[in-house]
């Protein structure tokens, strides 16, 4: 009997681990071009085609790089050179579009294509830089932040 309950709970962890690990996906790079890497706590991932982005990464790259992503939402990004861009927040529900996103960018070029949260709610997609706090409202727009 206790094997048998032990085993279930064992069961039921590995699932709720799964979904919380399938959660936390928030995007997807679709290009890379140059020297860039994504920074995962401490860890420092080469960016490749495909890799999976979660939130809380950031995106750095380097004098020639440039990296392309696509988030669960539909929401795009362009990743200029030299730049460092931080994924701080992205929650999303696919069944309602609600939910919100914060990016931070501390240097470089950021350009957007708002998707389904920016036209959910007006004020669900914000970018911060060291001076202000945008808020995204259905649009295309640039950011560039120069140290």
């Amino acid at each position: 009997m206790r094997g048998t309950i032990a085993a279930g709970l064992l069961i039921l962890a590995c699932l709720s681990t799964a979904s919380a690990a399938a959660a936390a996906e928030i995007g997807r790079i679709k290009s890379v071009t140059g020297t860039a890497v994504v920074l995962r706590g401490k860890t420092a991932i080469p960016a490749a085609a495909g890799q999976l982005l979660q939130e809380r990464d950031v995106i750095k790259t380097g004098a020639g790089g440039q990296i392309g992503i696509t988030f669960i939402d539909n929401s795009r990004f362009a990743v200029g050179p030299n730049s460092s861009i931080a994924l701080s927040q992205f929650e999303f529900d696919d069944t309602t579009h609600v939910g919100k996103s914060l990016t931070t960018i501390n240097r470089g070029s950021l350009a957007v294509v708002s998707g389904q949260l920016a036209h959910e709610n007006k004020d669900a997609m914000r970018v911060r830089t060291p001076t202000s706090l945008l808020a995204a409202r259905g649009t295309r727009f640039v950011v560039e932040v120069r140290p």
